[in-house]
């Protein structure tokens, strides 16, 4: 029923499949940190210490994220913005960065 090329195709899917629910990990855990440094003014602290952990390894490992410290100290930057991650992946929010970038560009 399955040839060898169907049976790599669906292990690939498989595996993309994967790796997007451990990215949406990831962004659940930056959003939790967001919101422990709104509250409690410790979030970069929390995602880092979670990305040092086993199990934040484990995960930025499975969603494709090599977990070294330019990594851990990326997720801090990003949490210290305090910008939710769906409105950083959103559209609007992206355009307002590049017409913010543009805008700056021409000043100088």
């Amino acid at each position: 029923m399955f040839d060898a090329a169907d049976g790599t195709a669906f292990t690939h899917e498989q595996g993309a499949r994967a790796r997007k629910l451990f990215a949406a990990v990831v962004l659940a855990a930056l959003d939790d940190a967001i919101a422990d440094d709104k509250k409690y003014g410790n979030g970069p602290e929390q995602i880092a210490r979670w990305a040092r952990s086993r199990d934040g390894r484990e995960v930025l490992s499975c969603a494709g994220i090599d977990p070294n410290e330019r990594v851990v100290a990326g997720l801090m930057e990003f949490v210290g913005k305090g910008v939710r991650t769906s409105v950083a992946l959103s559209r609007e929010e992206s355009e307002r960065r590049h017409a913010a970038a543009a805008a700056e560009a021409e000043a100088a």
